[in-house]
């Protein structure tokens, strides 16, 4: 008792109280014994500590620089698979749209080349350092590329692909080359947007221009592909200084929000005159996956607050309805619900999906280190659980990959159990063995690598591109003997069956995104706090301020808390927005807003729209003009 209260007068802190005190009687011989010690007995005892000290500080040095060598060699080897497969291709499939690895034969989809593989790889090429291969690429870019023939494409997939290959690609090299075909495209495919409500129709004509709804799905585009071209527009209306497709991308997400989607959850289809939904079908995976990412990246591009606030009540509501965890191992991942909000939930989950974990990672920091990130005072419990997301579903996603034991190779879908008695998290589906060299994963490795700096996410990403080369492999059957890589049928059989066709993303996504996981040698322009990734990989920088005003306000939401202001009409530029207080008639305005009438006229000739400045304004600049233009009129 005695002893317990002498140590409460101490006066330390009460988690000191009752711990030992050092012994300083032990101290002071400690010292005795280095006082009594000669001179060269301190000497060589110094030496010894230097000798010690120099050894660690040396074995450290060598052992990261060898664990440095490592990630570069294996970055370099992901470099040689590339190449293996573009000479493959410029061999024998060269400027064509579609490839087949185990043939070796090329086709087009149309009349004449979309430049599907060439246009997809351009940012890889320039990436990898691949000089020689990617100057034949522009020469062809440049003399082979034209968009002006009478065939129908879908307009997202010819958006993420074509717009944002060459966007991407001027993006990285300033070449107008690649700017000029990304804006004479651009003219061509703005014409899907013709629809009542704005909602691009599902694919366009590339000769005339004009929208052509769905031939399936009574007319209905898919959620996902209507409101994942906005990165493109967007930048495409910054480059050229062209405000019509700046509006016709807000205008989608105007007429969408305007539908109402419970908890942000939206169903997979919409239809393009009413921008009603069709059906009750929510999902993360096909024709639901890039609504939910493009939400993000519009915010991380043009800082547009609306974006985020859309953003994160979608995280609520997949967090609220979609998110389970299966048995034996409690891995996460993301269900789907057919009927809709308050029906049952289906187990069954597309490899498409594994994008997301990459996404809560990103909406959670931006782009900082997670440690960077966390100690900012703007980090919130919300953010942390978007953390926690990220890190569970990204390992679910591995266990994907690392559970086929034939392959090491992740099907197309796999279907998770709960039940307790279950032995395997998931299951496979006959009809969904395939393999496409899908992204996803990958994807979601690079980002949380790059965020958290923990190393296990590089060696999954490593054992992952060894089963690729190991599996995928192609060295016979066709017109040579030289390696290629092709999809699969079945990854549950040893050796897998092949399928005779190379995607464009295994170039453009796939392989890119496993470089980028083991490279430490960035340029600054792929840097994740300078640019954003759109939905096939391709970067666009961020803008520290968006060059047009945000044309849209939310209907009963956050924004509807602000003082109620008339709604502007969608061709008005919305500078209330930056200056209350200005007041501009239309009149005094129509020089900075005729942009959309000039370019109609331009398409109707056939010609290229030409923009009135090199980049689009920022805001307030153009409110600074409009108010030098009222004190020069008096």
């Amino acid at each position: 008792m005695s002893t317990w209260k002498s140590k409460q007068n101490v006066g330390l802190p009460l988690y000191y109280k009752d711990k030992l005190q050092r012994d300083s009687s032990a101290w002071n011989r400690c010292k005795d014994v280095w006082r009594n010690r000669t001179h060269k007995q301190r000497l060589g005892a110094n030496i010894v500590l230097f000798l010690v000290g120099s050894y660690v500080l040396l074995t450290t040095f060598v052992f990261r620089k060898k664990t440095a060598n490592v990630w570069a060699a294996r970055r370099d080897q992901v470099r040689t698979v590339f190449l293996e497969s573009w000479h493959d291709y410029a061999r024998h499939g060269w400027g064509k749209d579609v490839y087949r690895p185990i043939s070796q034969t090329g086709k087009n989809m149309g009349k004449q080349p979309l430049g599907w593989i060439i246009v997809d790889s351009l940012d890889t090429l320039m990436l990898m350092k691949c000089d020689e291969e990617l100057r034949e690429a522009r020469t062809w870019v440049k003399h082979e590329l034209d968009y002006d023939f009478d065939y129908n494409v879908n307009t997202f997939e010819t958006t993420i692909r074509m717009l944002g290959g060459l966007l991407s690609a001027h993006y990285l090299s300033e070449d107008d080359v690649y700017l000029e075909q990304a804006a004479r495209l651009g003219n061509k495919l703005i014409g899907a947007f013709g629809s009542k409500k704005g909602i691009p129709y599902a694919s366009v004509n590339l000769k005339s221009g004009k929208g052509i709804p769905s031939h399936v799905d009574r007319g209905a585009s898919s959620t996902a592909e209507a409101t994942s071209v906005q990165l493109e527009f967007k930048y495409l209306a910054q480059l050229t200084g062209e405000e019509l497709y700046w509006r016709a991308a807000e205008q989608v997400m105007k007429s969408l929000d305007e539908a109402d989607p419970a908890d942000g959850l939206v169903p997979i289809y919409i239809q393009p005159e009413t921008a009603k939904f069709q059906g009750n079908l929510i999902r993360l995976g096909s024709r639901g996956d890039s609504y939910y990412e493009y939400l993000l990246k519009q915010y991380l591009q043009t800082r547009e607050q609306v974006y985020l606030e859309m953003y994160l009540e979608t995280v609520a509501g997949i967090r609220k309805h979609l998110v389970r965890y299966s048995k034996p191992n409690n891995l996460m991942f993301i269900g789907e619900l057919e009927r809709g909000i308050g029906g049952p939930l289906s187990t069954k989950m597309d490899h498409l999906v594994c994008f997301a974990g990459g996404m809560f990672a990103i909406g959670a920091t931006e782009g900082l280190e997670y440690e960077t990130a966390r100690k900012l005072s703007t980090w919130t419990d919300e953010k942390e659980q978007q953390m926690t997301m990220a890190k569970e579903l990204t390992h679910t996603c591995y266990r994907m990959y690392h559970d086929v034991p034939a392959t090491g190779l992740a099907p197309e879908i796999v279907v998770f159990k709960q039940d307790a008695n279950s032995d395997k998290d998931f299951y496979i589906k006959p009809a969904d063995k395939h393999n496409l060299q899908r992204p996803e994963t990958v994807e979601s490795l690079y980002y949380l690598y790059k965020i958290t700096g923990d190393v296990k996410y590089r060696e999954w990403g490593w054992e992952i591109f060894e089963n690729f080369v190991k599996h995928t492999k192609v060295t016979s059957g066709g017109k040579d003997s030289k390696p290629r890589y092709t999809s699969l049928d079945d990854v549950t059989v040893n050796p897998p069956k092949m399928r005779d066709n190379m995607e464009s993303f295994w170039l453009s996504e796939t392989l890119k995104y496993l470089y980028l996981l083991f490279d430490d040698e960035t340029d600054p322009k792929w840097d994740l706090e300078n640019m954003v990734l759109n939905t096939e990989a391709h970067p666009f920088p961020r803008y520290a301020k968006a060059p047009f005003a945000t044309g849209w306000r939310r209907q009963g939401k956050l924004e509807s808390a602000e003082p109620e202001k008339k709604e502007t009409p969608p061709q008005e530029v919305d500078v209330g927005a930056a200056d209350a207080d200005l007041d501009v008639s239309e009149a005094k305005l129509k020089a900075s807003r005729d942009n959309e009438a000039v370019a109609e006229a331009l398409k109707q000739k056939g010609e290229l729209p030409v923009a009135k400045q090199p980049v689009a304004k920022p805001l307030n600049e153009q409110v600074d003009s409009v108010k030098e233009e009222l004190v020069k009129q008096g």
